[in-house]
């Protein structure tokens, strides 16, 4: 259990490192809020929800933001 939590803190600090802010803070408060959600997650179902886009569309919204995808 110790080890899946500090895989998911390694996952968050590299997507919190790598994402492009400037982007994120320039979107629409909608996808901001996802882009957000999905930064300090990675529940990139819940995030698309919230964005109000497909799985596809929201992944193309990260390319976007230079969020890393991490599985």
């Amino acid at each position: 259990m110790e080890r899946w939590r500090e895989r998911e803190e390694e996952a968050r600090e590299l997507r919190r490192k790598e994402a492009d802010w400037d982007f994120i803070e320039s979107q629409p408060p909608r996808l901001r809020a996802a882009l957000k959600f999905y930064v300090e997650t990675g529940d990139i179902r819940l995030a698309s929800r919230i964005a109000d886009m497909s799985i596809e569309e929201f992944r193309e919204l990260l390319r976007s933001a230079r969020i890393p995808v991490i599985v």
